[in-house]
């Protein structure tokens, strides 16, 4: 197994991030339901090709991470925050999101950002795992912040230092 290739998508990515996008929707991480077509455009004015980092395994999409700034606000401007990450089925376990969170902190500090930020479902284990392991600490939790399912799920706020 090949380490995967991580680079900043290009416009001509769209279709096969939004074909990702798709397939790897799960309730595990999503609080929007399930996407129906007509399907909405992968990139928009909110989030531009710039804004993600692509995995590659054998010329392929794998996975994607979303690097936005936090805020708009210019006192802001040094905190970046992870807004998506998605790994395709069959890339699964093999290292892909764990290279995509490391080069999001390393594109972050190349960008000039001091701090790393994220949101996830208080009930996604793995992905909470992931990044405890990757030096993200829980900073809050916002109890029972949706309703998935019929069920209360916390949002986990979590940070790092870069």
């Amino acid at each position: 197994m090949s380490e995967p290739y991580i680079r900043t998508a290009l416009p001509d990515d769209e279709e096969e991030l939004a074909a990702l996008d798709r397939a790897a929707w799960s309730p595990l991480h999503s609080v929007q339901s399930r996407p129906q077509p007509p399907y909405r455009p992968f990139f928009d004015e909110r989030h531009l090709p710039g804004e993600h980092l692509v995995a590659e395994l054998d010329r392929r999409i794998v996975g994607y991470i979303r690097l936005v700034p936090a805020t708009e606000l210019a006192c802001n401007a040094h905190v970046r925050q992870i807004q998506g990450l998605a790994v395709a089925d069959e890339a699964r376990g093999k290292g892909v999101g764990r290279a995509l969170v490391r080069a999001a902190v390393e594109e972050s500090r190349r960008r000039g950002a001091r701090r790393l930020t994220l949101r996830v479902l208080g009930y996604n284990a793995p992905a909470r795992k992931l990044y405890e392991a990757e030096g993200f600490v829980v900073e809050g939790v916002l109890p029972e912040e949706f309703l998935l399912d019929g069920q209360y799920v916390d949002d986990v706020l979590m940070g790092r230092s870069l």
